[in-house]
């Protein structure tokens, strides 16, 4: 009867251990998405992104958040790595900018981050130049 104990026991912590190893390593280290390869989910100018965000917070965030989006706009700022579009939409990339492009109209594709309610702009992540 110990002995049946023991052997449950011991395939109770084995499933336990194989449960923990899938975690770690499955969920925690799983890769990247790469934004530059996927395929927009919404193509949309900068103002049209902050009209849905300033109507509706939680319907725009179902619609955006996280999904990979492509904006046009005017470049109204800009740092070394930052593009504000229209004042309103903050871009940042994962690179150094080259090229200046203040007062341009641009298109950006990236990952939607949400809305930013104490400076009033949408924040896009890991973004590329179109």
């Amino acid at each position: 009867m110990k002995r049946k104990k023991t052997a449950i026991l011991t395939a109770v912590l084995l499933i336990m251990l194989s449960a923990g190893v899938y975690f770690y390593y499955g969920i925690i280290f799983k890769e990247a998405r790469n934004i530059e390869s996927e395929a927009p989910d919404f193509s949309l100018t900068a103002k049209k992104l902050l009209e849905d965000y300033n109507a509706d917070p939680k319907k725009a965030d179902s619609l955006y958040l996280n999904k990979t989006i492509e904006i046009t706009g005017k470049a109204t700022k800009e740092t070394d790595s930052v593009i504000i579009l229209e004042n309103t939409v903050f871009c940042l990339f994962k690179e150094e900018l080259k090229n200046k492009m203040i007062n341009n109209k641009i298109t950006i594709k990236g990952k939607c981050i949400g809305y930013d309610e104490l400076f009033m702009e949408v924040k896009i992540d890991q973004c590329t130049v179109k």
